[in-house]
């Protein structure tokens, strides 16, 4: 029996091999874009539902209190970018900003209902409170929040926030 000269085939051996790293590049390429539009999905998706969760609570909030117009009726945080110490500052994704910002509107959730005319008292007291607070495990990640505004417009409780990377001091 005789063996065919594979020197005929080397041509078309070649063909097939830059073929076969075509697919394999073309299907990394989508695979890759598939990948971040996924991610994009999903980083929207988690945004949108802490959106519609805030846009329900207001809503609650507001027919709760919707007979009185002295009392704070909505808290709204908001993470300052401070022009500072870059080292410390993290780039905070939507997703940790979400987090962060629920976990900050359950601690300032006893402002709800409070007069406005009597803020000042209570402002200090959740100054204290929440000076140098640390959340922890968001997102395997743990993170020092400063209050460094509030403002109170319209019946709403405005709280500016800088968020920090948490640095565990050395144990001795």
């Amino acid at each position: 029996m005789r063996v065919p000269p594979f020197e005929k085939f080397t041509r078309a051996m070649q063909l097939i091999g830059v073929l076969l790293i075509g697919f394999i590049i073309g299907a990394l390429i989508y695979h890759s874009l598939y990948v971040v539009q996924m991610d994009n999905l999903v980083n929207n998706r988690i945004e949108l539902l802490a959106k519609i969760r805030q846009y329900e609570d207001d809503i609650k909030q507001l027919n709760q209190y919707k007979n009185q117009h002295t009392v704070i009726k909505s808290i709204t945080p908001r993470i300052e970018n401070e022009a500072g110490s870059q080292s410390q500052r993290p780039h905070l994704d939507k997703v940790t900003e979400a987090e962060i910002i629920k976990r900050l509107r359950e601690d300032l959730s006893s402002f709800l209902g409070q007069s406005i005319y009597e803020i000042d008292s209570n402002a200090q007291f959740a100054r204290k409170l929440l000076e140098r607070k640390v959340y922890n495990d968001v997102y395997e990640k743990d993170y020092v929040v400063e209050i460094k505004t509030v403002l109170v417009v319209d019946n709403v409780l405005h709280v500016w926030i800088t968020v920090r990377t948490y640095i565990k001091p050395p144990s001795s």
